[in-house]
C-alpha cells in the first residue's frame, strides 16, 4: 500500500491512500470545492519492513476561494 502525505491548504497533514504510486498530482474534494496537491521527491519507505510506502504531496491551488471562518456565526451587532 502507498499513502499521500499532504502539505499546506486545507488538508495539511491528511494521509491518504493511494490508487497508483506513480501518480503526480492529486485533485481532491474539499467542501463545495476541489484543491490540487503536487507530489515533490521520491517515495519514502520502499522496504518491505519500513511501513507503508509514502509520497508527499503538497498543495497548489482551490478550484474556489477558501474561507475557512465562512461556516461560523458572524457577529451581528
Amino acid at each position: 500500500m502507498t499513502i499521500a502525505r499532504l502539505h499546506g491548504g486545507p488538508l495539511d497533514g491528511q494521509v491518504l491512500p493511494l490508487e497508483s504510486p506513480d501518480l503526480d498530482s492529486l485533485i481532491v474534494p474539499y467542501s463545495e470545492t476541489q484543491v490540487v496537491y503536487e507530489r515533490k521527491g521520491d517515495l519514502e519507505n520502499t522496504g518491505t519492513d519500513d511501513g507503508p510506502t509514502e509520497a508527499q504531496f503538497w498543495f497548489i491551488e482551490s478550484e474556489d476561494v477558501i474561507d475557512p471562518y465562512s461556516d461560523e456565526p458572524r457577529d451581528r451587532r
